[in-house]
């Protein structure tokens, strides 16, 4: 099939990009011919075609805050708030300092550090009763005010439509194996093979190859997980200095808030602290008594047992949180990384045939916990260079695309932005008392912390000294593991019961079990004739491997030890949620390489909940 243009994921960057192209293309000139006409189809418009893997566009489960001003500029004098379903206005911000009432968490020095601060703040700072702090105020590189609350789901959907509206096609279901290369040019994009068994090997009788998209322009909009842009990025390297080492994954739910809850619907709450100190939290109140909470995990997180899906129930059962969500309803769920290096994590953005736009171009704003309105921006921006360059009958060549496209970008505000919140985080690489140092410095002056990111890989250690210094009943400890691994399970439930973290009380509503969450929502149902899409690259690393970080960190226990020594870990795409948290989770460095041995390409399925 022949384009002019080819977009790769439908995500926010890829909607800001699709919703300002789309009405330009459908101007004429006086003599009624296509003020941009195509050279795939001549007499018509430039022909742009947009790809998503997941089988619908309202895929994303839970919600973010943003100042929303790029989404805004894009549709002038709109509500947005009223606009878009499930959306509201920020109203009131708030940032907890939770405490460990357990017991439970490794809290060095530093860590006890801070506690002690914000337990002698009571003065100035709320909430002690609840075991936690409120700061008195919000950090102004954090303040979402004006903003709105989105629901993803709710939002990509909506986009969508008016992407759609303006001409656009956006196609779900479709997974986009790779870039097409003729040299270093991009010249496409080729389809996933469909018809094949698990392993990719073709069925006889169906077997259909995937489908070959040609295009001028490629337009990489597939997020930091995405088979495209890795794809891109094995080929060409990532720019001198930069790389690709600071992660999150992101555990989110939506609930039904109890009758009981008197928290007003834009209310928006950060939290730091607990259930480990690196892990920060989140709980945005929606409209009709509906929330989008969760937490996020790094790789500063050293030990190899890491559970986001456990670590979220602890968190909610904090008093500080558990007050507003007791008798709650838990309606979906998922999990996504973020690709937290910022502009440190840019890839080349542009090439001969191809440019990127959102995430996995470096638009997040570590700083400020905010990426979905600097994404919407990214897609913004190369729409008006793509226009400016048809218009004026010019290629897109490297050399026009960054005459254009990255010249406005790193001459924008968004680029300033991004520039100040390089490096905030890296102190957490030290402790996390280095870390909200070094955020807090970089926040209020624009200085930075000499520390440095290193591959997560390197920082996995091994168990016994993971545990070291924590409270730990041996005897259930040993116990345990050894029950763990002889049932081929993962071990994060036997460490964190020896290390005292409480049973969680599944109730059937709120809190469930991993199996009980797939049947609720956000359910991944993977369509048959599709190769699995989580492999890994040389099995003799994974029968080597001991810690298994990939296993513990699968946020639906899609990847699950193997049943025999030697062996890779079982992978499951029915649970599988798309997340990629085992991609910069794996403790085995590819030898000669930066990065871990799972392979994670292109896949099919989608999250499937009505709530979304």
């Amino acid at each position: 099939m022949q384009a002019d243009v080819v977009v790769a994921g439908f995500g926010p960057a890829a909607a800001g990009f699709l919703v300002t192209i789309g009405p330009e293309l459908m101007k004429t000139k006086e003599d009624g011919t296509p003020l941009y006409e195509s050279k795939a189809m001549p007499g018509c418009p430039l022909q742009v075609q947009c790809y998503e893997r997941a089988d619908d566009v309202g895929f994303g489960v839970s919600g973010v805050v943003t100042k929303a001003e790029a989404i805004q500029a894009s549709f002038p004098g709109v509500d947005l708030a009223a606009e878009i379903p499930n959306a509201i206005a920020v109203k009131e911000e708030k940032l907890a300092y939770l405490f460990d009432h357990l017991g439970c968490s490794k809290r060095g020095l530093g860590t006890k550090f801070s506690d002690l601060c914000f337990k002698l703040g009571g003065v100035i700072m709320k909430g002690g009763k609840w075991q936690a702090r409120e700061l008195p105020f919000i950090p102004p590189f954090m303040d979402k005010k004006p903003g709105l609350v989105l629901n993803m789901g709710a939002f990509m959907g909506w986009a969508s439509q008016k992407a759609m509206e303006s001409g656009m096609m956006v196609m779900p279901g479709s997974p986009v194996a790779e870039p097409l290369f003729d040299g270093d040019k991009v010249v496409g994009v080729r389809m996933a093979d469909q018809g094949v068994d698990k392993n990719g090997q073709p069925v006889e009788g169906l077997y259909m190859p995937g489908m070959d998209i040609k295009a001028s322009l490629t337009v990489v909009a597939d997020g930091p997980v995405g088979a495209v842009g890795r794809k891109l990025n094995e080929k060409l390297g990532l720019p001198a200095g930069h790389h690709q080492y600071d992660w999150g994954v992101g555990m989110k739910a939506v609930v039904q808030l109890p009758e009981s809850c008197t928290l007003e619907p834009g209310t928006v709450i950060h939290t730091l602290g607990f259930p480990e100190p690196e892990i920060f939290g989140f709980f945005y109140v929606g409209p009709n008594r509906t929330a989008s909470l969760g937490i996020f995990a790094a790789p500063w997180q050293d030990t190899p047992v890491r559970t986001t899906y456990r670590y979220l129930q602890h968190w909610m059962q904090h008093p500080y949180l558990w007050r507003h969500l007791q008798g709650g309803k838990l309606l979906s769920w998922g999990a996504k990384s973020i690709l937290e290096s910022g502009l440190e994590g840019a890839p080349h953005l542009v090439g001969d045939g191809f440019a990127r736009i959102g995430e996995g171009s470096g638009t997040t704003d570590c700083l400020a916990n905010a990426g979905v309105d600097e994404a919407w921006e990214s897609g913004v921006m190369l729409a008006k260079a793509v226009l400016k360059l048809a218009a004026e009958g010019k290629d897109f060549t490297r050399e026009n695309l960054a005459a254009t496209y990255v010249k406005d970008r790193e001459s924008s505000k968004l680029h300033k932005r991004l520039a100040k919140a390089t490096g905030a985080r890296n102190g957490f690489n030290k402790s996390f008392f280095w870390g909200m140092a070094g955020e807090g410095l970089c926040g209020f002056t624009g200085l930075k912390l000499p520390f440095r990111s290193v591959p997560p890989a390197t920082r996995v250690p091994a168990l016994e000294d993971a545990v070291k210094g924590r409270k730990l009943d041996r005897a259930k400890f040993d116990a345990g593991v050894a029950a763990a691994r002889k049932a081929a399970l993962p071990l994060h439930d036997a460490v964190m019961d020896a290390e005292g973290w409480p049973a969680i009380p599944f109730d059937g509503e709120l809190l469930m079990s991993h199996q009980d969450a797939l049947l609720k929502g956000g359910k991944v149902q993977a369509a048959a004739g599709f190769a699995d899409h989580v492999t890994f690259a040389d099995p003799k690393l994974c029968a080597d491997c001991v810690k298994r970080t990939c296993v513990e960190i699968c946020s639906a226990q899609a990847l699950m030890p193997p049943e025999e020594d030697g062996g890779t870990p079982r992978f499951d795409r029915e649970k599988c949620i798309h997340c990629g948290a085992c991609i910069w989770n794996c403790a085995r460095l590819v030898p000669g390489t930066d990065h871990g041995n799972v392979v994670f390409s292109a896949g099919s399925g989608g999250l499937h909940s009505n709530e979304n």
